[in-house]
């Protein structure tokens, strides 16, 4: 069975990168569009997220 924290990488460092350096004063909203990228792809594994 494969384990959340390995799969989707890529698009979680994406995500996290994103969130850390934000500058916004809504992280969430200006790295929506990588945080739609990581749901997708662990959807695409079975995982709701």
């Amino acid at each position: 069975r494969i384990k959340p924290c390995c799969v989707c990488k890529d698009e979680k460092s994406r995500r996290d990168e994103c969130m850390l350096f934000s500058k916004g004063s809504d992280p969430a909203a200006d790295c929506k569009s990588t945080i739609d990228q990581y749901r997708t792809c662990m959807a695409g594994f079975g995982f709701q997220v």
